[in-house]
């Protein structure tokens, strides 16, 4: 990595507290931008004009690029010529003006309650089995994200009095209350399973790894073992719907919303930094009260 790109990772991880794969993303658009200027005879990403920007997120939408993903990488070149400014690198930011594509929102794909209890069923009483039941229960009853979920430590959960610290997305952390089904597997894996997976290690290696959840070899569980497990047990409850660790997170909110929870609980409870992603949920409960009113009201 050079040295210009260096310094503007260390501004996004210092400055912004942006977390390591939003990093990781910026760094790649900003190379990718800087690529398409050469192209064109531009050595330098601070010498691109508004010309310039418009026409590389054109190209990105005539390649098939989803509205979502130029959005992203329109926020990376604003955060890069932020960042340029602030330094003194330049004076002019070309993405001044330049409006963010209109994303079509899809509507929230989540379960409901009697697909989210078969799906808590399905597990069997083996160690991975409930090992398994405790990863799934913790996801809906705290709405974590899949990445959350892989870093939770063992430390960061109080069984006595029920709940679990979340460090976030952005580094920002979070209490979320545990609720009685999710402390009980819990307690069984922790105090029960946990140890029988670390069979293989030393006494102090076991000691050394603070990962809650591991893997069948006593390591930290991976995003791709987790997603596994969603899909293992879907299918083993019969449930006709490709469930991934966000539709088990969608699920967990729009249960608190139907069930009468607040809006700014809700936000903090999933981590939001934006209130606009938690007012999304309100839609279902929109949509639900309509249907309710059509299948009910005589002169609906």
């Amino acid at each position: 990595m050079d040295s210009d790109a260096k310094r503007f990772q260390d501004y996004l991880t210092n400055n912004k507290g942006l977390s390591a794969n939003s990093v990781s993303a910026y760094l790649r658009d900003t190379a990718e931008f800087a690529t398409f200027l050469e192209e064109k005879g531009v050595h330098a990403i601070d010498d691109a004009s508004r010309a310039d920007m418009a026409a590389w997120l054109l190209g990105l939408k005539s390649r098939g690029m989803s509205a979502a993903t130029v959005n992203r990488k329109l926020a990376s070149m604003r955060a890069y010529f932020r960042y340029a400014i602030e330094t003194g690198r330049t004076e002019a930011d070309p993405t001044t003006g330049i409006k963010s594509p209109r994303i079509t929102r899809k509507g929230i794909e989540y379960l409901s309650i009697e697909e989210v209890e078969r799906l808590l069923t399905a597990p069997g009483d083996t160690d991975i089995g409930r090992r398994d039941l405790a990863i799934l229960e913790m996801l809906y009853a705290t709405g974590l994200r899949v990445t959350e979920l892989m870093f939770v430590n063992i430390d960061d959960v109080n069984l006595r009095m029920g709940f679990v610290t979340c460090s976030g997305a952005h580094g920002k952390a979070r209490i979320i209350p545990i609720g009685r089904p999710a402390r009980a597997a819990l307690e069984a894996y922790i105090y029960d399973i946990r140890p029988h997976l670390q069979r293989g290690k030393t006494a102090a290696e076991a000691r050394k790894e603070s990962a809650l959840f591991l893997n069948y070899y006593g390591e930290r569980i991976t995003r791709q073992a987790l997603w596994k497990i969603l899909k293992s047990y879907s299918e083993k409850a019969g449930i006709d719907k490709k469930i991934t660790p966000q539709i088990l997170r969608n699920s967990f909110a729009v249960h608190m919303v139907q069930n009468g929870a607040d809006l700014n609980t809700l936000q903090e409870l999933m981590g939001h930094e934006d209130p606009v992603a938690t007012q999304a949920y309100l839609s279902v409960t929109k949509n639900r009260i309509k249907d309710v009113y059509d299948s009910a009201h005589p002169r609906a």
